[in-house]
């Protein structure tokens, strides 16, 4: 888990990539360069003075955005060495498509990387290079920054366009909603027991350098202060040395191309061809309406220092305490997967003496308690982009066109430990068919279909009713196909100096 708590640092906000403290919603524009180093002095040259942006709060805010993120590949090729390189993360060490991983994450069958367009053997890209503009910026951005230098240091392998659907992902449904709220000034005290859910998660669950959940620093690469290594930060936890990831993190990208089409015409073939009812079992699959409100019951209570409560923050304002029997939200509905939002421990009690037994380990253990490890510890940043064209769900019901476009989803999320984070929600939430003791069941949205050992059914999904039988449905086709992936590193601006300096010598 890492190393102990030592001291309290505040955050150099000039020091991080704006990503993390930014999704750039304004910048409805972006693409994504996938490069390899042709040339290592002309990469370093242009890292040296390629213009990063940070998460300082400028005002007026920039109109445009640039982000660098490197694979272990790309470290290796930048020149950095051997032994700095060694001391990142095993799961950014062997990449995303080392074998056992790929069973783990569910990338078997029409999801195996042998079939993904990037990101496999060859394929695997040294850096991602991230631009965001504001509309009608991103051509003219992306042609002054790619100036003097580019093509010398890097080889475009491609170039990862993104559309700009409002807030809507392509089968229809509002998008962002639900992020955790980054303890920036680090308020929180991880080491007391979360009682009852909240959405405030540690810094050092998404910036290395930091105390996580655990109240632990994550293990990332430290090295002797010298000359070279002058500018970075030192080690919170480790006195006399230099944090190399200090204020940076951990970028997972993966590309997942929708069927949009299979998605509406299963709803509403399952429907018996009534619109309501289709749009109703939609709504269970996912766990929110197209708008974006909750199957679950929303919390009405006020938020402190906010009068009038936008949607968005109301649509996240909910548990799923007062659905216990997944009548509302199925258990097996997306978002309840991929946020179970439950405490430290089972059945939230109220009281001070209840709270005690439960602490203890005493009291009446309810259905499904103890099943889900707590949700603090496996929260993922968010920041993917769409892609494709829109299209509407009343316009899904009819056959494709010939050569219709792909649509889908440039899936990007940051994290500091990328095992216990990004990976344990993948195989523990969203691919496993126990989730909250279900079987036969894997996310309705993105899982593969492919049986697994032990679990020949996987393409099953169930509604619970409040009177009577759960309604099951079988044979759900697969609506997500994963296209490429990779792990990258997405350094802090005065690492991303370091690497890019280290390696002359």
């Amino acid at each position: 888990m890492g190393r102990t708590l030592m001291k309290h640092d505040e955050v150099d906000y000039s020091d991080v990539q704006g990503l993390v403290h930014f999704g750039y919603g304004k910048m409805t524009e972006a693409s994504y360069a996938l490069l390899r180093i042709k040339d290592a002095d002309a990469a370093r040259a242009w890292l040296q003075v390629a213009p990063v942006t940070s998460a300082a709060t400028m005002n007026p805010p920039p109109s445009t955005a640039l982000q660098v993120a490197f694979t272990a590949g790309g470290l290796a090729a930048l020149g950095v060495p051997g032994p700095v390189i060694a001391e990142f993360s095993p799961e950014f060490l062997a990449g995303m498509t080392e074998e056992s991983r790929m069973r783990r994450l569910g990338d078997v069958g029409s999801n195996a990387p042998a079939q993904w367009e990037w990101g496999y053997e060859t394929d695997v890209p040294h850096l991602v290079i991230m631009f965001f503009a504001e509309p009608g910026g991103l051509t003219n951005f992306v042609q002054n920054a790619t100036g003097p230098g580019w093509n010398e240091a890097f080889a475009e392998m491609r170039w990862l366009k993104t559309a700009n659907l409002d807030g809507v992902e392509p089968f229809g449904f509002t998008d962002g909603i639900s992020q955790p709220q980054i303890d920036w000034e680090r308020q929180r005290d991880p080491t007391r027991p979360q009682i009852d859910y909240s959405n405030v998660v540690a810094l050092g669950e998404f910036l290395l350098g930091y105390p996580n959940e655990y109240n632990k620093y994550t293990d990332r690469p430290l090295v002797d202060a010298n000359a070279a290594s002058a500018d970075l930060l030192p080690a919170e936890d480790a006195p006399g040395k230099k944090d190399v990831g200090r204020n940076g993190t951990y970028l997972v990208l993966r590309d997942l191309r929708q069927d949009v089409r299979a998605f509406w015409q299963f709803v509403r073939q399952r429907a018996g061809g009534d619109a309501v009812e289709g749009e109703k079992l939609a709504a269970a699959m996912v766990g929110r309406t197209r708008a974006g409100d909750p199957l679950a019951p929303i919390q009405n209570e006020t938020i402190p220092g906010i009068g009038s409560q936008p949607d968005q923050i109301k649509q996240n304002r909910f548990t799923f305490d007062q659905d216990p029997t997944g009548s509302a939200c199925p258990f097996g509905a997306h978002v309840r997967r991929a946020n179970p939002r439950n405490p430290d421990f089972p059945g939230r009690p109220a009281s001070l003496l209840s709270r005690v037994i439960t602490m203890l380990g005493f009291g009446p253990k309810g259905f499904r308690d103890d099943l889900m490890s707590p949700v603090r510890f496996h929260r993922i940043l968010r920041r993917g982009r769409e892609y494709g064209p829109e299209l509407l769900p009343e316009n899904a019901l009819t056959p494709a066109s010939p050569n219709e476009p792909e649509r889908g989803l440039h899936f990007i999320c940051l994290n500091a430990n990328i095992s216990r984070q990004f990976e344990f929600l993948q195989n523990a939430w969203i691919v496993s068919t126990k989730f909250s003791g279900m079987t036969g069941e894997s996310d309705p949205l993105l899982g593969n279909r492919a049986p697994l050992p032990g679990c020949p059914v996987t393409a099953d999904f169930s509604r619970p009713r409040a009177a009577g039988l759960r309604h099951r449905f079988a044979g759900l086709p697969r609506f997500v196909t994963v296209r490429g992936g990779a792990y990258f590193f997405l350094p802090s601006l005065r690492a991303l100096r370091y690497l890019a300096t280290i390696g002359s010598g």
